[in-house]
């Protein structure tokens, strides 16, 4: 059934294309005005869909505060208690009854009734240190919630807004693609091309786009181990380490990891990174670059710049949906354990990282 959607939109892009350049002759919809219409119905299409997991995301999180909001009160109601405990504690250390507790205990007229009195001292003290820190522990309790509840608060109201920036969004890109579908001239057939394109987008292209990105993050964790069997990869300079990467040997590497990597490759040029293959009615580019992060540890984090998709490129929320589902960096701790990344730079053919020893 896939491959049955995937020839129906491919035969139905190269009918319409024809269509489309005979009839620019006589002054109506242009091959090139056929691509940024379909651009814009799949950019419309996965805007739709960031829309949709904003919305579960926001139902989530509005659960969650609101879990949160009914502990923050149980909790209030806890430390009152422990703190009436914990005050009348303080209070008898402050006004000296525990002192003549103790005078009492040295008080004793027989080492017998040293040894009992000393006994229920150390109860009464155990009991005293119990509930100052069951106090400590509600009260810590409390203000991680309270700070729980901010973040939440503050992630709520992000979300709110990010929400109605791609609503505002898909709703100026549909207000492009219907009033050009309406000077068209052919505005059933571009339709009928939209859907048919809407339809292999999310029965085959997504599937297929996150095939390649599932493989890519899976053979990126065997990275480390490669590096550390070529000759040559690693060299020193004092304290500096460096990792040489040629895309030569990279593609090498990922095409043993993997056969879907046989018609697809890397190539490094000057502060950027191109990934592109085709296979079947599949065409995938990947455009990114590299970026050194600490948190939440250190890596050599990939990031996609640009994704095109059968020469139609997808927009920034299925870019960082993809980065977000798929890890496709590093960590030169799995190398060398002693050191962590402080550069990254491409150039013609080859990646490099800069390591300094980790103190």
């Amino acid at each position: 059934m896939k491959h049955r959607y995937g020839l129906i939109a491919i035969l139905l892009i190269i009918i319409l294309f024809v269509q489309s350049a005979s009839s620019y002759v006589y002054g109506e919809t242009s091959p090139e005005d056929t691509q940024a219409i379909l651009q814009k119905t799949l950019s419309i299409v996965e805007i739709d869909h960031e829309i949709t997991r904003i919305s579960e995301q926001q139902t989530q999180l509005a659960k969650q505060h609101e879990t949160l909001s009914a502990q923050l009160l149980q909790q209030e109601k806890e430390i009152h208690i422990q703190q009436d405990r914990a005050g009348a504690v303080v209070r008898s250390y402050y006004t000296g009854e525990r002192d003549s507790l103790l005078m009492t205990v040295l008080g004793a007229r027989s080492f017998k009734d040293l040894f009992v009195l000393y006994d229920y001292y150390q109860i009464i003290i155990g009991k005293d240190q119990a509930v100052l820190d069951k106090y400590q522990t509600r009260y810590n309790e409390l203000q991680h919630t309270s700070d729980r509840i901010r973040q939440t608060s503050m992630e709520l109201t992000e979300m709110k807004t990010n929400l109605e920036n791609q609503r505002t969004r898909v709703a100026l890109l549909q207000k492009e693609v219907d009033k050009q579908i309406t000077a068209s001239g052919d505005a059933a057939a571009i339709q009928k091309l939209m859907n048919e394109l809407t339809l292999y987008w999310e029965n085959v292209g997504i599937y297929e786009v996150k095939r390649y990105f599932k493989a890519l993050a899976s053979a990126m964790q065997n990275l480390p181990d490669f590096v550390q069997k070529q000759n040559g990869a690693i060299s020193t300079t004092g304290t500096t380490y460096t990792i040489r990467i040629g895309q030569d040997e990279l593609n090498t590497f990922l095409r043993s990891q993997n056969e879907i990597f046989n018609d697809f490759a890397f190539t490094f040029d000057q502060d950027k990174i191109t990934a592109s293959g085709k296979r079947d009615q599949l065409q995938l580019r990947i455009e990114g670059h590299y970026t050194v992060e600490n948190e939440p540890q250190n890596s050599i984090r990939f990031h996609v710049d640009k994704l095109v998709f059968n020469q139609l490129e997808l927009p920034d929320t299925t870019r960082r949906m993809l980065e977000k589902e798929f890890d496709l960096g590093f960590y030169p701790q799995k190398i060398l354990s002693f050191v962590r990344a402080t550069d990254v730079s491409t150039d013609e053919g080859v990646l490099e990282v800069k390591l300094a020893i980790s103190f």
